[in-house]
């Protein structure tokens, strides 16, 4: 197989699963880890792609923002199970806040038997959470097309009328300097408000969001409690457990 092709087939894989493990790539491609490697590197090296523990996952531009279709296809077991532990956190009569994004949707299931009230700003979570039973208020706002999002100053000036006694909110980018990040400035001020009217504050991220910078900034990591499953390498859950409280969850 040539390297172009091998290099192509590692893209595609990318592209379906948002983070491969090389181990796969070897499996798919038929090649040893070491020449694996070497494509990677070179992917790397032209901006395609950016290496992870164990794997790889897309360079992404900081301004790309996912559909909502899309963002529910990739790593949803991850997602399930970081949803079911910040579920743990939720107590009888809470008020919560809950983003919009496919990491909170997947929290909803597990709110079911829980006598809570719920504000979001998330079109097709307040569908789920009515399905659910679960009482629940719809902020007003713009809606954004891909992630269906309310958004906008209407958003942000709703919001202000409630305070929670927390919130969840799903993010693109989690990095060590730049701290939390999307790709929408409507977004990070809608989520930037939450924040501030909530009493204790939870991040969702897969690993893939890990060490990822978006445009907008929404908050430094030493305001949230973040939540994920096992991906990280020591250095980084090292090196984010010392700004911040990180709960990671095995799957």
């Amino acid at each position: 197989m040539l390297t172009i092709e091998r290099q192509e087939i590692i893209l595609s894989l990318l592209r379906e699963k948002d983070v491969v493990k090389v181990k796969e790539m070897c499996e798919v491609t038929n090649a040893s880890e070491s020449t694996i490697r070497r494509d990677l590197t070179e992917l790397e090296k032209h901006q395609y792609i950016k290496r992870v523990h164990g794997g790889a996952s897309l360079l992404k531009k900081k301004r790309e923002e996912p559909s909502l279709l899309e963002k529910s296809t990739i790593n949803q077991q991850e997602k399930s199970v970081i949803a079911q532990k910040a579920a743990s956190f939720i107590e009888e009569g809470d008020s919560i806040y809950l983003d919009a994004g496919s990491s909170t949707m997947e929290l909803i299931p597990f709110l079911k038997d829980k006598s809570v009230m719920v504000v979001t700003n998330g079109i097709p979570h307040v569908q789920l959470l009515i399905e659910y039973g679960i009482e629940t208020y719809c902020i007003s706002g713009k809606a954004k097309k891909d992630t269906a999002a309310l958004v906008g100053t209407k958003a942000v000036d709703a919001i202000k009328e409630y305070r929670f006694d927390k919130c969840f909110l799903g993010i693109n980018g989690v990095h060590l300097e730049q701290g939390l990040t999307t790709p929408d400035p409507e977004e990070a001020s809608v989520k930037q408000t939450a924040l501030a009217q909530s009493q204790v504050r939870y991040v969702l991220a897969d690993p893939s969001k890990f060490g990822e910078v978006s445009f907008a900034n929404v908050a430094d990591l030493a305001s949230v409690h973040i939540i994920t499953t096992n991906g990280l390498s020591d250095e980084q859950q090292e090196n984010i457990s010392k700004q911040t409280t990180l709960e990671v969850v095995p799957l």
